[in-house]
């Protein structure tokens, strides 16, 4: 079904960010938009004053009548839908158009030039961070974002003159192939989602193919030294950035403060003095890649220097909740364990911590057993990265919540009566405990289970 034959557009799943912004593309263009969601919550809400019918019970009687022609109405659905529910059996039986997400962000690459931003993390922060530059640059864009702009928040910027669409490619379930980006960035490969991949090879291959996809005349912008292999079509070009080298990267970094700036060096113009909006290392690296990617579409010096200096970051990424001369509460999204060492390193760069309580929140049972080895070894580079040599008065308060542990977090399954209890781990660098109002004091280390105690000697050491 064709962009201009859709009359209506229903959502099975309506409440997923990624869901919601195209439900808000499509209000944009004044079609009828309703949708069934298991839950209510602040989005749905939002949606439902944006002008989206939204039900929270599973009923084709509830259905829109405008959502019944199956002529004129595009079905869109969220792979997290079981194949057995009722109104998606009810579209399927009855010959409607029902497509993914990602195959309807597929189909606005073929109407648009796609500026898609792919990779294991790093890609909500660059894509946000690109459409940005690009929004408020002469060249303008639409997006379609993994996460809340706090510039403009929300995960959706639309426009009525451009010709470009940043969108982030997402690799769950292989969306991404459905794509085809004129220009794409890939910020990182180390695997994950291997419930659907299966093996690390299938991974960098799903990644390999995806490099394929991008149209003759567009670019493949690449961290330098990934793992993968790309394999384009005759007539991409091929750039390599990182934070240090490449051909896009940065010179003359200065962490001062609580500011950053750097000089960007590109083969095509390099900008000195760029002042990051949100303040963290890491974002030095995802702005080299968003400004080589705005810069190759047109974006000027000072747009590309005006859009980081202006950039306010994405909600749950290095977000800054609470930040004052006694405290400083921030919420990042760390989804993946080789996320959570630069993480802390990164707040420590910023901050000198007299006092760090670090609270994971894992909230994919899928990953239990890969976080659980990786938050443990964090443990380790913590002390000996952070609080090595630590001050008289460092404190360093490590919480591990882990809700649901069963025997497949255990090779050996020992595990398998302690289901639904909690693992709470507490390391102090100093052994004595500091009370803080209205917190129990942390053990120097608590570890309930004899196979947590094998797993914690053999991944950090028994000296701790």
């Amino acid at each position: 079904m064709e962009i201009k034959d859709i009359k209506a557009v229903y959502f099975v799943g309506a409440g997923g960010i990624g869901m919601s912004a195209i439900a808000r593309y499509f209000l944009s263009k004044k079609l009828v938009v309703a949708g069934y969601d298991k839950t209510p919550s602040n989005l749905t809400h939002e949606l439902e004053k944006e002008g989206m019918l939204i039900h929270y019970e599973e009923n084709v009687d509830l259905i829109p009548e405008a959502c019944k022609d199956a002529r004129n109405t595009l079905v869109v659905y969220t792979p997290a839908i079981p194949a057995e529910h009722k109104e998606l059996f009810y579209f399927r039986e009855n010959g409607f158009t029902i497509e993914k997400r990602a195959q309807v962000l597929g189909t606005l690459t073929r109407t648009h030039k796609g500026l898609c931003v792919a990779g294991t993390h790093g890609k909500t922060s660059t894509s946000t961070m690109c459409a940005h530059i690009m929004h408020q640059s002469h060249l303008d864009c639409n997006a379609f974002l993994g996460g809340i702009s706090k510039n403009y928040g929300t995960n959706y910027i639309l426009s009525d003159k451009s010709d470009f669409v940043v969108i982030e490619a997402d690799e769950f379930d292989r969306s991404f192939h459905w794509l085809r980006p004129w220009m794409s960035v890939i910020t990182s490969t180390d695997p994950d989602h291997l419930d659907i991949y299966g093996t690390k090879e299938a991974y960098l291959e799903s990644f390999r193919h995806y490099t394929e996809l991008i149209q003759p005349g567009g670019a493949l912008i690449i961290h330098k030294d990934l793992e993968m292999k790309q394999h384009v079509q005759d007539g991409v070009k091929i750039y390599e950035y990182s934070q240090d080298e490449g051909d896009f990267h940065a010179e003359n970094i200065k962490i001062e403060n609580g500011g950053i700036t750097f000089d960007f060096i590109s083969p095509i113009e390099n900008v000195t003095g760029v002042e990051l909006g949100q303040p963290v290392p890491i974002n030095i690296t995802n702005g080299v890649a968003a400004m080589a990617m705005a810069q190759l579409n047109g974006c000027t010096a000072d747009e590309l220097r005006n859009g980081m200096k202006t950039y306010g970051g994405v909600d749950r990424r290095f977000d800054f909740k609470i930040k004052n001369d006694k405290l400083v509460f921030l919420s990042d999204y760390a989804h993946h364990q080789q996320l959570l060492s630069p993480a802390l390193f990164i707040h420590n760069q910023l901050y000198l911590w007299q006092t760090l309580r670090f609270m994971p929140v894992q909230h994919n049972p899928i990953h239990k057993e890969k976080m659980f080895i990786g938050l443990l070894i964090i443990l380790r580079f913590i002390h000996t990265q952070i609080f090595h040599p630590p001050g008289p008065h460092a404190k360093l308060y490590f919480i591990f919540r882990y809700i649901g542990i069963d025997q497949r977090c255990f090779p050996s399954g020992q595990s398998s009566s302690y289901t639904d209890q909690h693992i709470d781990i507490g390391l102090l660098v100093r052994p004595k405990s500091v009370q803080l109002p209205g917190i129990k004091p942390i053990p120097q280390l608590s570890l309930r289970h004899p196979a947590e105690q094998r797993i914690f000697s053999s991944q950090i050491g028994s000296e701790h």
